[in-house]
């Protein structure tokens, strides 16, 4: 296993099965992972699982401990981490928020500020220019990015979505070695949904357990 390098994946398994060891479930929920298991195996009938469990080498019960762990996991999440969701939320809220962009980049800051006037004298239109200048791979999409969340891009930029109005457009900027036209399409903030308070429950998990995996050397 070393070998293949499957150790440590193993290793933080085991780490997961023991916290969530005293975490249950019912038997409906149980029969419902056992049935979406089957739909997934394309299973219909009792003799046709029974196989699964032979070429698989498991039991019954070890079948059950599986589908449900899924779900046990989340509901280990949710019990530890739960309460604190809000406030990491709004801790984080700032690199969470998207934007949706336009960008030009260019090694030469003359040609830059002439792109800039023509844009914004209406000569001629960003994306038709971020085609035929930009130097990046906005250039296949007419300058236009996103969305991207702000925590992925460079603080300048970030910096500068944060504090725009839909389609301000910004003359010549430095970020690094390129000359930047920046224009912001759509800002779009983070909202604690569903699918935002399992991504945080997710990331809770791997942090809560990350000082368990160095204690095994992972």
């Amino acid at each position: 296993m070393a070998s293949y390098q499957l150790l440590p994946q193993l290793l933080r398994e085991l780490v997961t099965d023991q916290a969530i060891a005293e975490i249950g479930c019912t038997w409906e929920e149980q029969d419902q992972c056992l049935q979406q298991f089957h739909q997934q195996q394309q299973i219909s009938s009792a003799a046709e699982q029974q196989a699964w469990l032979t070429k698989n080498h498991l039991t019954e019960r070890q079948l059950a401990t599986i589908v449900t762990r899924p779900l046990r996991i989340a509901r280990y999440k949710q019990a530890t981490w739960g309460a604190k969701l809000e406030s990491y939320f709004l801790q984080r809220k700032s690199q969470l928020d998207r934007a949706i962009y336009g960008l030009i980049r260019l090694e030469d800051l003359g040609i830059a500020q002439e792109l800039y006037f023509r844009i914004s004298e209406g000569e001629q239109s960003f994306a038709l220019l971020a085609r035929e200048y930009s130097q990046g791979p906005e250039a296949q999409t007419g300058g236009l990015i996103g969305p991207a969340e702000l925590a992925t891009l460079h603080p300048t930029l970030a910096k500068v979505l944060t504090v725009s109005q839909p389609e301000q457009l910004w003359a010549p900027i430095q970020l690094g070695s390129w000359w930047v036209i920046i224009r912001l399409e759509k800002f779009i903030p983070a909202q604690l949904d569903e699918p935002m308070q399992q991504r945080l429950l997710t990331n809770y998990f791997k942090n809560g357990f990350r000082n368990n995996w160095k204690t095994w050397g992972l």
